[in-house]
């Protein structure tokens, strides 16, 4: 009988680890999210059909809650019966209501775009308190100006900011640090539909790879446009004068002070070409310093073929990391940042180089899925050919990876857990944007999916907040009043923390702009620290977990409800 107790007890605390697990729970259809992505597919093979398109949270009627916006595409050649119908294929807001479920206002809220889209961001470019959105297309880009009373105007053309290029990646930043938010647009490549209809391989029609395109056509890689916030609702394009002058296959953008010198640096990924980082001088210019940092090759100097890319602290050691994915046959590459001196490839190393291999890598991200202080990998997959099985062992679906991070002593090893979070079961889809926020304001990381041509996936954190947690939004004043770039550093006892306000990350998409932090058993916050970007610093002590936390700039601590 002694020897009975110890095994129930082992087998009771072996029920209690595995019901405290977290689980990726699919609440699409319960959240009232219903939404096809549509990427006009003719059989032709357009190289255009492949890159999916993204989406975002954003709290667009500043009531608390994160709503959603999701791009979709389009007829690639709208024919007449495209432009007659009264039901085309549009970009979609969904308002959080507030329990958990949303309702579709795209309508109303007159934001539909029915052009051929790609990505998106969001943030206040008047300091009005409420965000704007812009949207990348194959055609113009929109830009719509939020009247903060659930409705929207479309200020493409008298903002400026209508590019007609092929638009991919883009993200809000303040550059220049004079309190409003600047525009980085990644583009793609200069092209032309009739011109291209893939490839024939064994007498099937196959995608076609876009260096071919360059190579064997008048197409070219094009030049990104960054543009700045001239302060009355317009922006004028400072590209070559900021020292922006590469032309590459442009996808994703992500933005972070990679060198802790207090101003947003930028980080391109570039398909089938090297990634490019651009450091910010300080005077309104910025340095390509891809060579010098290795933040453009691997290990061995190759480039990948660059689809994501995101800024973390995965090592908490206080300079932000970097992380980006890459089509099949390259890893998702773990960039260490050594003391802002250079970025060292760790992908093998670390646990995630191996096991992304096979798969064709589109979002990734850093996140904290079970809030124990370290940010973990989220990789969002799903092949660029849709008949890919014919001529591999590949499939066209792929499940998503999720990479939970884990210290034992100071070496830091990352995981797969899909299985285990029931991500391998829900997400066997063709992946492309992924966008990662709180949108049942519980405490813990949620997901959301934009596939393919597919439907879209709302993915609910269930057990995440079973570890402590803070969530804080920025409201600047000098700064601008999302707060973007403001940095934040939060001491829990022997765990500290800094994470960055960004806009566009992942894969042509943008998180939820609060800032999640993870605190695993601690119970107060010993130091909370900002640095905004006006220079401005504040501090606060012995700080409640376990609530969203509005910090203003003047005013300092803040209800969430205020």
């Amino acid at each position: 009988m002694r020897c009975f107790y110890p095994i129930l007890f082992c087998f009771i605390l072996l029920i209690s680890y595995t019901d405290a697990q977290v689980k990726f729970t699919d609440v699409t259809d319960k959240a009232g999210i219903d939404f096809l992505h549509f990427d006009g597919r003719t059989g032709d093979k357009y190289l255009i059909e492949t890159l999916g398109s993204g989406a975002l949270f954003l709290d667009y009627d500043s009531d608390g809650d994160q709503d959603l916006y999701i791009v979709n595409a389009s007829q690639i050649s709208p024919t007449d019966d495209f432009k007659n119908n009264l039901n085309p294929n549009t970009n979609t807001l969904y308002r959080n209501n507030g329990d958990a479920t949303f309702t579709d206002v795209t309508q109303i809220a007159g934001v539909g775009d029915t052009g051929y889209g790609v990505g998106c961001a969001a943030a206040d470019i008047n300091n009005d308190g409420f965000p704007e959105i812009y949207v990348t297309n194959f055609g113009a880009n929109r830009l719509y100006l939020n009247s903060g009373n659930g409705t929207f105007t479309d200020i493409s053309e008298k903002a400026g900011v209508g590019d007609e290029r092929w638009g991919t990646g883009c993200a809000f930043l303040d550059y220049d640090l004079d309190g409003y938010i600047d525009l980085y647009v990644v583009n793609y490549m200069q092209y032309a539909v009739p011109s291209e209809k893939g490839w024939i391989i064994r007498g099937v029609r196959t995608y076609c790879s876009p260096t071919d395109q360059i190579d064997k056509s008048n197409f070219k890689s094009e030049s990104d446009i960054l543009y700045r916030n001239n302060g009355d609702g317009t922006f004028i394009d400072v590209t070559e004068q900021a020292g922006i002058k590469h032309r590459a296959l442009g996808l994703a953008i992500a933005v972070g002070d990679y060198d802790n010198d207090g101003d947003a640096d930028i980080h391109i990924a570039n398909d089938m070409e090297p990634d490019l980082l651009y450091q910010n001088n300080g005077n309104g210019t910025f340095t390509d310093i891809t060579d010098f940092s290795g933040a453009g090759y691997d290990e061995n100097g190759m480039p990948g073929s660059g689809m994501g890319s995101a800024f973390g602290d995965y090592d908490n050691d206080g300079y932000l990391d970097l992380v980006v994915s890459n089509a099949s046959s390259y890893p998702a590459i773990l960039y260490q940042n050594e003391n802002a001196l250079f970025f060292s490839d760790i992908s093998y190393t670390s646990g995630i180089g191996a096991v992304t291999l096979p798969y064709f890598k589109w979002a990734v991200d850093f996140l904290d899925y079970n809030n124990d202080g370290l940010q973990d990998i989220y990789v969002s997959n799903g092949h660029l050919q849709d008949n890919i099985a014919l001529f591999s062992d590949a499939t066209y679906p792929q499940e998503d990876l999720l990479f939970e991070n884990t210290k034992n002593k100071n070496k830091h090893i990352f995981t797969d857990v899909s299985t285990e979070v029931g991500l391998s079961q829900r997400t066997m889809m063709v992946g492309r944007g992924a966008v990662f926020g709180d949108y049942d304001n519980d405490g813990d990381i949620d997901i959301f999916l934009n596939n393919s041509n597919q439907a879209a996936k709302l993915l609910r954190n269930d057990g995440g907040n079973n570890n402590n947690w803070i969530i804080i939004q920025t409201i600047g004043t000098k700064s601008n009043i999302s707060g973007i770039g403001t940095r934040i550093k939060i001491t829990a006892d022997d765990l500290i923390q800094i994470k960055e306000v960004h806009s566009g990350s992942s894969y042509l998409s943008q998180n939820d702009l609060r800032l999640h932090f993870g605190l695993n058993k601690n119970t107060v916050i010993d130091t909370l620290e900002l640095n905004w970007t006006s220079g401005k610093k504040q501090q606060f002590t012995n700080v409640k977990v376990n609530q969203i936390l509005k910090i203003h700039e003047e005013k300092g601590l803040m209800n969430a409800h205020q």
